[in-house]
């Protein structure tokens, strides 16, 4: 096969057992590879009602047919299983280098099954695959566990997937660690692992890609690469990564601070925002393939944390921790991150239901005995020790291991303050001060409070009329953007304003949802400099050329759509209910008290038409707010 190993590897660990399944044509024309394979996968392997945590839940890590490659940002790998901390579709996407290695060790993804009676982990390279002892690496932090795994093999290039003692202890936000700073973060599924006594997977490949039409691939490849580098988004995502966003969000006055409960901190700017990046930041880091190099590579050199290396400055947990928690810092949320990669856990669950915790102290519906110390807004010590308890699941600590939503449930008077969504913490942003397709798609997300899943790939930070007009984002940028966009004709007019361009959030969300979900099933990176210069008639052009496989943008844009879909219908089959799209009750509540959107408040009704207007661009049951049977006839998705 050209572009894709062209085998899977499924893994009983009840039984030992080990095969390889040849790639299905079926499998490849509908579902393509990454998400695509890991969401059909999950969706007909893990049975009805399955617990996420019992041996009978399967999970799954599919590789990006286009990762591997030297296409720019072509990395990324797709880990689904049921999520323990919804009970819905879990699913998460993670670049630097382990995918890539999987494919040059033969193997498209990996199916694992079971669970064995002691810890093991998989060892897997181009001509063997084995499950091997691992009782000498349970209790390890994932950093160790990297680093004992290349010490036993004598080689520093194994890429390894594993978990640290969150997964062991089965947290519900537990993260799977992708070599030291990377993670397949959100949904819990360390815990799937954990469940399954799988500590780690590591893997080395020395196999190579075959391209079916080398001439074509070339120049679509110079392609990309061009389109990449001409983006409006190229040199500050170069300069600053992620940690753009921390000036304008602090600027609409939409910071989840002291857990959503003000959009503005004081000193900002001048503690943890985008300007100390070059104080901090010796230089930047690229996953494998990638030209932009968005993190950065953090060196701190005086105060508590001087000697702390790591790569950070991320803008989720900064926000996460620096707003959510009030940790007036970046060494000391550079640490944070430390730790959390280290134990492996979510940054984001991990930050907001350290928010969380602390806003129940603050309010005395936790006291000081219950938690054994004082756990106030900025305190670092404080915030430490608490980690520590969530991942050893000690007194308070079991509590808040099992998320917010469940311990919100579990304390009384809490569940008010749990803010998250169908159980996945909301990261980042305050509808209420930056209302966008992007916040938007925190309550139409397959995963549920998450950021990542819709991004409107013409949103423009520096800019924004923030008039609270539920169905319209403002564009805000130059109207040759829109002319380089590339979106097939009847769909701009459907979705962009005649006149002023300002967006149609419910349709934009539906296409930027197909087009997000299109990416993680090539493998592609959504960073802004991607998203918004590589759309669906590139990638048909990379795909094609890379496989031999004829596809058009509009065949891919589908293949998207049907991921999307496919998704849905295991959360409904799982229990999802229509009024579960819902905000927390907080932003429906309480008005913003202070700071550029003092005063603003979320009106139910109107998020509940914008909602609706969604399901309708999404040919879905308006009313229902599910998949019809003519949408499913048309997707060719058969359940």
């Amino acid at each position: 096969m050209y572009g894709y190993a062209g085998k899977l590897l499924d893994i009983d660990l009840s039984r030992q057992y080990v095969k390889e399944i040849p790639l299905e044509t079926e499998l490849i024309q509908k579902y393509i590879s990454g998400v695509g394979f890991s969401t059909k996968i999950v969706y007909d392997q893990v049975p009805p009602g399955a617990d996420p945590l019992g041996p009978e839940s399967v999970i799954c890590f599919a590789v990006g047919v286009l990762t591997g490659t030297n296409i720019p940002t072509a990395c990324r790998t797709e880990v689904s299983a049921k999520s323990p901390a919804t009970e819905l579709f879990g699913t998460s996407n993670s670049g630097s280098f382990w995918g890539s290695e999987l494919k040059y060790a033969g193997y498209d993804g990996i199916i694992i099954r079971g669970r064995a009676a002691t810890p093991v982990y998989l060892y897997i390279t181009t001509d063997k695959v084995e499950i091997l002892p691992a009782l000498h690496l349970w209790g390890k932090d994932a950093w160790d566990t990297l680093g004992l795994i290349r010490q036993k093999f004598l080689d520093e290039e194994i890429q390894v997937a594993a978990i640290g003692p969150g997964g062991e202890k089965l947290c519900r936000f537990a993260s799977i660690q992708n070599g030291p700073y990377d993670a397949w973060g959100r949904t819990g599924l360390g815990a799937v692992m954990g469940s399954k006594n799988l500590k780690a997977i590591a893997v080395r490949g020395n196999k190579p890609l075959r391209v079916h039409d080398k001439k074509k691939y070339q120049k679509a490849v110079e392609k990309c690469r061009e389109a990449i580098y001409k983006s409006p988004f190229y040199g500050p995502f170069s300069k600053f990564g992620t940690m753009l966003a921390t000036i304008p969000y602090y600027e609409f006055g939409a910071l989840p601070g002291r857990n959503f409960q003000t959009g503005v901190l004081k000193g900002w700017l001048e503690t943890r925002s985008r300007n100390l990046v070059p104080k901090y930041s010796k230089r930047g880091i690229a996953c494998i393939a990638c030209p932009i190099a968005c993190a950065h590579w953090v060196e701190v050199k005086e105060g508590p944390y001087a000697g702390l290396q790591v790569k950070d400055m991320e803008v989720t947990p900064l926000i996460g921790f620096a707003a959510g928690c009030d940790i007036n810092n970046i060494p000391a949320v550079a640490k944070i991150t430390e730790i959390c990669q280290r134990y492996g856990i979510d940054l984001v669950s991990t930050a907001g239901t350290v928010a969380f915790a602390m806003e129940l102290y603050q309010r005395g519906i936790l006291s000081e005995k219950e938690i054994g110390f004082k756990l106030e807004w900025g305190n670092e010590a404080a915030l430490f020790r608490l980690i520590d308890l969530i991942v050893r699941r000690e007194g308070i600590g079991d509590i808040l291991a099992e998320g917010t939503k469940r311990a919100g449930e579990k304390i009384p008077g809490a569940s008010y303050y749990a803010m998250q969504i169908k159980g996945l913490e909301i990261p980042m942003a305050d509808p209420r001060g930056r209302w966008s397709t992007w916040t938007f798609g925190n309550i139409t997300n397959i995963r549920g409070g998450d950021h990542l899943r819709n991004r409107n790939p013409v949103e423009n930070l520096r800019y924004n009329k923030n008039p609270l007009e539920y169905n319209w984002e403002a564009f805000g940028f130059p109207d040759e953007l829109y002319e380089y966009l590339d979106m097939p004709q009847k769909i701009k007019e459907e979705i962009f304003h005649p006149e002023s361009k300002d967006v149609n959030i419910p349709k934009m969300s539906k296409w930027a949802e197909d087009l997000i979900s299109l990416y993680n099933t090539l493998g592609m990176c959504i960073r802004p400099p991607v998203l918004q210069a590589v759309g669906p008639t590139l990638l048909a052009e990379l795909y094609s050329s890379l496989t031999g496989i004829e596809i058009t943008g509009e065949e891919l844009m589908r293949a998207g759509e049907r991921v999307w879909n496919l998704q849905k219908l295991f959360n409904l089959r799982e229990g999802e209910k229509k009024e579960d799209s819902v905000y927390p009750q907080r932003f429906y509540q309480e008005m913003l008290p202070d700071g550029p959107s003092r005063g603003r408040i979320l009106d139910p009704a109107k998020v509940k038409e914008t909602l609706e207007e969604y399901y309708e661009a999404r040919g879905w049951d308006r009313d229902a707010g599910i998949p019809t049977k003519e949408k499913l006839r048309e997707l060719e998705i058969s359940v």
